[in-house]
């Protein structure tokens, strides 16, 4: 696809690691140590649109984490504008996750609200 920055990387093979279905490479603003992108050889907006490549990236996403040793992580995707997606080829965040890493998501203090809600598991 033309002016697709990911299409453009698949095409120049621009990426660290690949299998049959996908590419995987450090995003230009890594946001912990080892934080990095798996993107789908094939164009696709994003997940609502091709679930099955969707599945393909999850898979090698976690292949992925798994090789390299991580023992937590966000694996992060947005599906659409209002959902804050910015490139317009699917693309999941896999963003390893270390004890005190101070990154803060933008959802983080739900927990601490839901915690009290009649109810909530403490």
């Amino acid at each position: 696809m033309t002016d697709c920055p990911f299409c453009e990387r698949v095409a120049d093979h621009e990426y660290d690691y690949s299998d049959d279905h996908c590419v995987a490479f450090e995003p230009l603003l890594p946001v912990t140590s080892g934080h990095f992108l798996v993107v789908p050889r094939k164009h696709v907006a994003h997940v609502l649109e091709n679930p099955a490549q969707a599945s393909y990236a999850l898979k090698f996403a976690g292949y992925l984490a798994n090789e390299m040793g991580l023992e937590a992580a966000n694996f992060i995707t947005s599906a659409g504008l209002a959902a804050t997606q910015s490139v317009f080829h699917l693309h999941i965040h896999v963003v390893p996750r270390r004890s005190g890493d101070g990154l803060v998501l933008p959802w983080t203090h739900q927990q601490a609200e839901l915690a009290k809600l009649p109810g909530a598991r403490k």
